[in-house]
């Protein structure tokens, strides 16, 4: 057994919490020895854009995240499989021992089971995962808003898809039943097959296996349930876990030496569950490593799935449906619904500032109320305005100007798009890398592709 002392600070995975917590470290001054460990054998990749591979919508290779700066070392295929506490050291399946001052696991989660083991069933967890599926019919296990996203991009790119939820409606932990309408209808119109109060039961190769007994013809089956926080590393060394890695203010566990951030994480009783979360942990842990006496504390939570044909923002606390409950005291409801158009809003306010909410099919209102809630701003008197987005332009919406935001994650506007087009960015994989623009959540994609077609016809016509 070889033994590498690196005496400065390893972590543990090899996602995009691990790989912004290096990019900070290195911006915050941090000069010391950093040790990735990651366990698979490619460079680090945005994992919340797989199912824009699995549509074709992108390459594989456009996933892949820049190399870590500095003096920041990524070793690939390394399987760690056990941590001594007592002498600080991280081995790995290969035999290598990795000394360590700080230790960061960084392990992220898995696809959830679909409660039965088959060959025949796909998890969509990793990028070997997300290759296009073949010809023939696809069969989604999961109706949540990551199988309902999923199901909605293979349809629109012609796939055959039908979509089985054991749940009432579609989404229904995070969406009220209204909200759920619209998606439903949303998947309907991408041609999506809708199998509710169900669920697959087994499966084998070329078929589905319905909980009533039906079978039904799927050349992929993709389980798509949820995920599971990755915490085997963490309860072998002996580290309290209840959902996840439980974490302080200062995102340490019982071992103040070992630090947890991203979906492995569970800070204040929540378990972390969005990219951009793990990115905020990352950030506040590297200003921590390098002397900062400012404790984590989360932004409020603001989810954006990626479900192509509806403009879609749930606000407020894991764990309450959009909207909520009922309105308590000192606090209103604002709801506006239009089923045939389908579109609902709904938001719970308090002294008029957002408290959780959910708006479907309304474009222009998504990033408006996302970005109120986010930094609890009164809204604007007229509600209706808000709602309807009569009170400012949103990039989905029909013509944009050029000071138009249309990656809210990276903040690149339509002007910064053309001017990367201009230059030679001709296709969506390029704008990405010369922009970063789609490389957070992977909502902007839509809107990003949008705007290439519109170059290129003005392009075409002469105009470019």
């Amino acid at each position: 057994m070889s033994a590498i002392v690196v005496g400065g600070i390893v972590v543990v995975g090899h996602g995009p919490a691990a790989h912004r917590l290096s990019a900070s470290l290195y911006r915050l001054g941090h000069r010391g020895p950093v040790t990735v460990l990651g366990a698979e054998p490619r460079p680090a990749y945005n994992r919340a854009l797989l199912p824009s591979v699995l549509d074709a919508t992108l390459p594989g290779h456009a996933l892949e995240l820049a190399a870590p700066p500095g003096n920041t070392r990524v070793v690939r295929a390394a399987v760690v499989t056990g941590v001594d506490r007592a002498r600080r050291e991280v081995r790995t399946a290969d035999g290598t021992v990795y000394g360590y001052e700080v230790l960061v696991l960084a392990t992220g989660s898995r696809p959830r089971s679909p409660g039965f083991d088959s060959p025949a069933v796909r998890r969509l967890g990793t990028l070997a995962d997300a290759e296009p599926p073949p010809p023939g019919p696809v069969v989604i296990a999961g109706g949540g808003l990551r199988g309902a996203g999923v199901a909605a991009a293979l349809g629109r790119a012609g796939h055959e898809v039908t979509l089985v939820h054991s749940g009432p409606r579609l989404a229904h932990h995070d969406l009220d039943e209204p909200a759920s309408a619209v998606l439903a209808r949303t998947l309907e119109e991408a041609g999506v097959t809708l199998e509710l109060g169900r669920r697959v039961a087994g499966a084998e190769h070329g078929k589905a296996l319905l909980d009533d007994g039906r079978l039904l013809a799927a050349s992929t089956v993709l389980a798509c349930a949820g995920s599971v926080p990755e915490t085997g590393v963490a309860r072998a060394a002996g580290l309290e876990v209840r959902r996840a890695i439980v974490v302080d203010d200062r995102l340490r566990t019982a071992d103040p030496r070992i630090h947890a951030i991203g979906d492995c994480a569970e800070h204040a009783g929540t378990a972390g569950d969005s990219l951009v979360a793990a990115w905020e942990q990352a950030d506040a842990l590297a200003a921590i490593l390098t002397g900062s006496d400012t404790p984590y504390r989360p932004t409020r939570r603001v989810l954006r799935p990626g479900i192509r044909g509806l403009d879609l923002t749930v606000v407020g606390p894991a764990g309450e449906p959009a909207g909520g409950r009922e309105p308590g005291p000192g606090e209103e409801t604002v709801s506006l619904s239009d089923p045939a158009g389908g579109r609902h809003a709904r938001l719970r306010l308090r002294d008029g500032r957002i408290q959780s909410g959910i708006v479907a099919g309304f474009p222009q209102a998504v990033a408006a109320v996302g970005r109120l809630y986010a930094r609890d701003r009164p809204v604007p008197g007229d509600r209706l305005a808000l709602l309807i987005g009569s009170a400012g332009g949103y990039a989905a919406s029909g013509a944009l100007p050029d000071t138009a935001v249309v990656c809210q994650c990276n903040n690149v506007t339509r002007k910064a798009l053309r001017q990367a087009w201009d230059g030679g960015a001709r296709a969506l994989p390029a704008l990405a890398a010369a922009t970063r623009a789609t490389t957070g959540c992977g909502t902007c994609v839509p809107a990003v592709g949008r705007l290439c077609a519109e170059l290129a016809g003005s392009t075409e016509g002469g105009h470019g």
